[in-house]
Parts: structure tokens; sequence; C-alpha cells
């Protein structure tokens, strides 16, 4: 596929492969970006951001409508195209459409209900004859930048709430999954998205990366990625609007009075969805040492059950990981874990880029399985003796993207939401849980900001004061 810039699909010379994670076959082609592609496109979205500026909230509804109705309508293509570039399985990839034109619904409706509010001046002493008001308006230029393990709802949760309130959009997809983001960008435009209102520029983040955060025309960053390229982009942002929605290791607390066979099957669901490719996977369980051994013992049959292969292939269940280098990763974790006195009760195979579904039991929090992001189909589990010890090994950790717990104990739940750090918290679920309407966030190092479209455009608007003086 061609990138889109400046209103036309345009190719290079400069091209890179997109392949199949699953057989490694190549989908399809697309233009490695350079610098020069990426000030040709903000002036582009310079211009853009001028005709969004002045449109009608309604329109912008209207085109947004519109654009979820042509989802709708090539819902299979974009599934298939889903899974075919990034590995899920295609009921994943079914599942991910879904919520994606749910994102875009949400956004158009959000682009009627920006308002601001009267401003109560007589309440300071002194001031009678003073009224105030303030207005919403859009930032201009918003950089969206996306991962590649929800190519195409992740990008819908930045360029829907971007256009809703009035900006253009510099939309970055990750290199490994481009096509569902130059797909949408097909499909805004058929909308009827004014040409220069969305840029889709494809190639290499270290390329070209800094060229588009670091434009002092881009106002709005929104990014989704990990800590380390989250932290180089917020140093070369400068003064700026940013969102960072990063990386993180979930806790999943199991206390005593929990449904083992529940927790065990939502722990085999939010650990192994995506090859456990997902920000809030379920990585770091903590069961009670009084259900320990029977929690573990509940895991290992949905474990085995859960069959990775041919994401095309509706009986297969798992699909495989993006690269086969962070498959060998995940399994070099585990095998540094196994060597360090842990050990592996279910899965713990690889091939390729299909690492079979694994948990390893008796952890500790200083292994690497535990401490850093894993990203992968692995759950590790260590055992409490109560509350308070549960609550310090989830917190204990760098990241604050979301966590769960399962307990029927009213007070150890609101412990648990009072306490754990975390942007998310989940009580009688597993961390791996998001409805597209909700605010959506992580503290610390799982970054800053809100996702949700009512959310987000608040962050891709800014608030101007207006005061009548009589």
């Amino acid at each position: 596929m061609k990138m889109y810039i400046a209103g036309q699909w345009v190719d290079r010379d400069n091209t890179m492969f997109v392949l199949n994670p699953f057989d490694q076959s190549i989908i399809d082609t697309v233009p490695k970006g350079s610098s020069g592609d990426v000030e040709l496109a903000i002036n582009s979205a310079a211009r853009g951001a001028a005709v969004m500026g002045k449109m009608p909230a309604y329109e912008r509804y209207t085109i947004l409508r519109r654009v979820a109705d042509l989802m709708s309508e090539r819902s299979e293509d974009l599934a298939k195209t889903i899974t075919n570039e990034e590995g899920k399985v295609i009921a994943e990839g079914r599942a991910e459409v879904q919520r994606a034109i749910q994102t875009i619904t949400l956004s158009s409706e959000e682009a009627k209900r920006l308002h601001g509010e009267t401003v109560p001046l007589d309440g300071a002493p002194g001031i009678t004859s003073q009224f105030g008001f303030t207005i919403r308006v859009p930032v201009g230029i918003v950089a969206a930048i996306s991962p590649f393990n929800f190519p195409l709802n992740l990008v819908c949760h930045k360029v829907g709430p971007a256009l809703a309130a009035g900006n253009s959009v510099v939309l970055k997809p990750a290199g490994d999954t481009p096509l569902s983001a130059l797909k949408l960008t097909e499909i805004l435009l058929d909308a009827g998205l004014p040409p220069e209102a969305i840029q889709c520029v494809t190639g290499s983040g270290a390329e070209i990366g800094d060229a588009i955060t670091g434009d002092k025309r881009v106002r709005k960053i929104t990014f989704t990625g990990s800590m380390e390229v989250g932290d180089q982009i917020c140093r070369n942002a400068g003064i700026k609007k940013v969102t960072m929605e990063l990386g993180s290791n979930s806790p999943l607390i199991v206390m005593s009075d929990a449904d083992i066979e529940k927790v065990a099957a939502a722990t085999v669901a939010s650990g192994f969805a995506n090859a456990g490719q997902v920000c809030i996977s379920t990585q770091r369980v903590f069961a009670d040492q009084n259900i320990y051994s029977d929690f573990l013992d509940a895991l290992v049959a949905p474990t085995d059950a859960f069959v990775a292969g041919n994401p095309m292939d509706d009986a297969t269940k798992m699909g495989p990981m993006i690269r086969e280098s962070d498959s060998e990763r995940v399994g070099s974790w585990i095998s540094e874990a196994v060597g360090q006195g842990a050990r592996i009760i279910a899965g713990g195979d690889r091939e390729g880029t299909l690492h079979a579904p694994t948990v390893v039991a008796d952890v500790k929090p200083d292994m690497r399985v535990s401490r850093e992001e894993l990203f992968g189909p692995a759950v590790a589990v260590s055992s409490f003796d109560n509350i308070d010890e549960a609550i310090y090994m989830a917190n204990d950790s760098r990241f604050g993207l979301a966590a769960g717990i399962f307990t029927q104990n009213v007070d150890w739940a609101m412990r648990f939401a009072r306490e754990v750090e975390s942007g998310n918290l989940h009580i009688n679920s597993s961390p791996q849980w998001r409805a597209d309407i909700m605010p959506y966030g992580g503290l610390k190092d799982s970054g800053m900001g809100k996702e949700g479209p009512g959310y987000a455009v608040e962050e891709m608007t800014e608030l101007k004061m207006v005061v009548f003086h009589m």
C-alpha cells in the first residue's frame, strides 16, 4: 500500500515489507518515510488544521458517523487485515474491529459535546461588573503514534477524538502493522474528511519519530508503546501536550475466598489473549498461600487447552508473537527464572514466533519475568500471607497501568482500590478489561493522560478564558 501525505497517496523507492507473523510470508510493502516526508505531512496538516478548526461540530460528527458505518461494511476485510499483519486469532481480529467501530462512534458523539462553562467571577471580592466564561478550541495538529498490538482500535482511540475536537492528525502507525491504519485512512477520506485533515506516514520510528514529535507545529502527541520510547518522545517534544500510554506488568491478587476455577479461567484468558501482547495482560499473579497449591493445579488444564497455531483457523485460541525475537526473549526470561528457582507447571515450548501459553510458579519479585514487562504469553505466580503483603507486592513495580483482585470481602476490595498504585482497578476481574468509553491510563512509569473519547478530546483541546468587563 502507499502512504498518504498532503492529500495524495504516494510511494517511495525505499520500502518496507509487511510480514505475516505466523508464516513470515510477505503480505504487502509500504513506503519507508523520511524526514522530508514528515515535513510535507506537517505542512499539509497545518492547512488541514485550519479547515478542521472552522468545521461545525455537527459536520465533524456526521463524518465520523459515516466512518463508523463504512468500517461496519468493511469489517471482515479489516479483521483479516489485523490478523494477517499482527497475528491475533481471527476471532480477536473481528472483536477488535467491533471495538474500533464503537470507539469511532463514541468519538463522533463527543464532537457535539465540547463546551465551556460560565465562571462565577463575582464570587471573588470586589468583582461586580465582570462576566466570565470558557471555550474549548482545538490544539491544531495532533501527532498520533500507535503500536502494533491493536493496529486498528488504538489508532481509532487517537484519530477519532482528535478529529472530533477539530484537529488535523499526523498518524504514524507501527512499522510491523501499518495496513490497518492505511485502510482506516481510506475510510476517513471516503467518509468525506477534508483531504489534508489526515496524514498517514509509514516507516521506521527510529528514523522519523523525532522529526514528528519535535516539530513545534505539532501541539499534541498521543503515544502508545514502551516506557523507553515514551521517555525519548517526551524529551524530544519540547513544550506541548502529551498523552503517554506506556508499559505494565499487571498484577492480579487472588484472595483466599476467591472461586479458584473462575480465577483460573480469567487468568488464562487475560494472560494469553493476543499471545500476551496486551499492555494490561495479566502477568504477575499473587495467590493466598492457603489456596496457592490448589490454584496452581487449576491453571494447568485450561493453559494446556489454550491451543497456539494458525490465527486464521477458528479452532486456534492463540496466534504467534509479532516477531521471532520477541518469542525468543520470552523463552529466555522464563529459562532465567527457572534457573533462579521458579518452575514451569504448564507450557514452556517455543517454535519460531509461536510460544506456548506458559505458567511459571514460585516466582520471586526480583526475577525479570516478574519485574519487567514480559509482553508475551506467560504468567508468573507467587504466594502471599495476607492482604498487606499482597498490596505491597502489587505496588512493588515501576509500572501502574492496571490491576485486579478476586475477593468477596468488601474490606479487602476497598483496601485494594484505595492503596494499589494503578490507573485502572478491577474487583472480581482480571486487569485485562477495558471498555472503550472509560478513562484509561496509568500511573508511575505506565504514563500520563487518559484515553477514552470523552476524556481524550479534553486533552486534544485548549481552554480559553473570556471575560466581559461591563
